[in-house]
């Protein structure tokens, strides 16, 4: 069996992305040395539960370790206040110590509502991250971003909380729908576009059998995603530089969510892949990379099967100056300017803050058909 292992380099607050097969039957194993006494308290969702709960309560007991659970609502809904101050009172309810560990299992939306939590819990407690969606097994179990949505925005409110550890277990995937496994695939499409060509070539190559379920290929595609996103995070923790390349595509995304109420009518990798798609576009017609580049992106999301433009979201949707006045919204303000991640190239991303709002709005209303 295969187990690959990519270490986030933080010093004292390293840790290990573990990806593999099988490993939520051994997370007791792969959690145990890191717990001072026999317990952990569980965070998840009522889906996710049904699904993985049993065999991960099964595990952790053939270690000798007891656990509690508690399942909150599925869905982006939950990342609010509500659901923090819950987690986070019941955390206190079952008596979880500053050395003691918290489980989340689940997506993206668990794992930064409970990061969050373990974060403010005692002015920090240690969490183990255990994804369950591939949007968060390639992009948010791995970096300590956690947080949660409020009127304003998406993630608006949150802080850096690094996990212990993170345990990727790539069987889980088969559980996805293929519309949410599609979704996390909109990130790691990211991963190639913004800074390895050669991965992006691979994905056209290989994204369809990685999305019918060959094991060996989503391996690899969720080791290289969490390579690079690793490698970026140990340079740049806290985003002042280089991380903020991860952005590719959310400037855009983040204000299509926001406008479509962060309902089922996109879903988060969704909109990244049209966020990347625009965010090539855009830079296509800053003549910063040529027209080939924006309609290779295009090409490859539709084999894929993949919403590739704004007109592929269901629903009325703002105008462009609604939209843009949503993106003044999203935390890559700098000193009132938008920030985007543009591209020279497939492979090649960097970050702009100088983009001519004429731009941004031609390409809205174009991808909005006005």
């Amino acid at each position: 069996m295969i187990l690959n292992t990519v270490a986030v380099d933080l010093g004292e607050r390293s840790y290990q992305v573990r990806i593999g097969q099988g490993l939520l039957s051994r997370a007791g194993a792969e959690i145990a040395p890191l717990l001072r006494r026999k317990r952990i308290a569980i965070v998840t969702e009522t889906t996710i539960a049904a699904l993985h709960l049993p065999a991960l309560t099964e595990a952790l007991s053939a270690e000798g370790i007891a656990s509690t659970t508690l399942a909150l609502p599925p869905g982006e809904g939950t990342k609010n206040w509500e659901n923090l101050a819950r987690c986070t009172e019941w955390l206190l309810e079952q008596k979880v110590e500053r050395k003691d560990v918290v489980l989340a299992l689940g997506g993206g939306v668990i794992g930064d509502l409970v990061g969050f939590s373990a974060a403010i819990l005692r002015r920090g407690v240690r969490f183990v991250q255990l994804p369950t969606s591939l949007l968060a097994q390639v992009d948010s179990s791995v970096g300590g971003k956690t947080g949660i949505n409020t009127a304003q925005g998406k993630n608006l409110v949150g802080a850096f909380h690094q996990p212990s550890l993170v345990l990727a277990d790539i069987d889980v995937l088969d559980t996805l729908t293929d519309r949410d496994f599609l979704s996390g695939y909109g990130e790691v499409v990211k991963y190639g576009l913004l800074g390895d060509a050669a991965f992006f070539d691979w994905l056209e190559a290989e994204g369809p059998a990685l999305r019918a379920g060959d094991k060996a290929a989503r391996l690899r595609a969720v080791t290289r995603s969490v390579e690079m996103k690793a490698g970026i995070v140990s340079r740049d923790e806290t985003e002042e530089g280089e991380r903020a390349l991860l952005n590719l595509g959310h400037t855009f995304c983040h204000a299509l969510e926001k406008a479509t109420g962060y309902s089922d009518r996109l879903l988060h990798g969704e909109g990244v892949a049209i966020g990347c798609a625009l965010a090539f576009e855009l830079s296509s017609r800053l003549d910063l990379c040529s027209q080939e580049e924006p309609s290779r992106v295009r090409a490859h999301l539709k084999t894929m099967g993949m919403k590739t433009d704004i007109r592929d979201i269901p629903g009325d949707l703002p105008g462009s100056e609604a939209l843009i006045a949503l993106m003044g919204q999203d935390k890559k303000v700098v000193d009132g300017k938008l920030r985007f991640i543009l591209a020279r190239g497939i492979g090649q991303a960097f970050v702009a803050d100088d983009v001519p709002g004429d731009k941004v709005r031609a390409v809205l209303e174009d991808a909005l058909g006005a």
